[in-house]
């Protein structure tokens, strides 16, 4: 028996997720057979620099390949300042990383992770602590169902 992989244990590149905001960044990370989305631990805003520092570390540690940025967009689909500072966000993270950095609508995401933290009793503290990894973690699994459908 050879060990060459088969196609259903192909390893496939790592995507980092991302929900950006202005105090926190919520990270995930796909799993190697692209399946699944996990959390990372959540970065607390300090400067750009700092903050490109960080993931970039996370990009080496993980080997990733593509990086996924949540749009956040109105209800309505159009676009707002929030969507403008993330496609900014968006276009200097992929410079400094040097990786495609595709963005993502996430409008009901928060909303989303929220909702199933409510109903996991968790304590409200430790839901604030959650939630952004949470986000990522969805808007991640999100992008890549989408993809994989296509």
């Amino acid at each position: 028996m050879s060990n060459d992989q088969t196609d259903s244990t192909k390893l496939h590149p790592r995507v980092l997720g991302l929900d950006v905001g202005s105090k926190t960044i919520g990270m995930a990370v796909s799993d190697p057979l692209g399946i699944t989305a996990q959390g990372l631990e959540t970065i607390r805003r300090k400067n750009k620099r700092t903050d490109f520092g960080r993931l970039n570390e996370v990009v080496r540690q993980y080997e990733i390949a593509e990086i996924v940025v949540g749009l956040p967009l109105r209800m309505s689909g159009a676009e707002g300042t929030q969507s403008e500072k993330m496609r900014q966000f968006a276009e200097d993270l992929r410079k400094a990383s040097g990786l495609p950095v595709h963005l993502w609508d996430e409008r009901l995401t928060s909303a989303e992770a929220n909702r199933v933290l409510r109903d996991s009793e968790m304590s409200i503290k430790r839901r604030g602590e959650v939630v952004d990894r949470l986000a990522a973690v969805l808007i991640l699994q999100n992008w890549m169902e989408a993809r994989g459908s296509r």
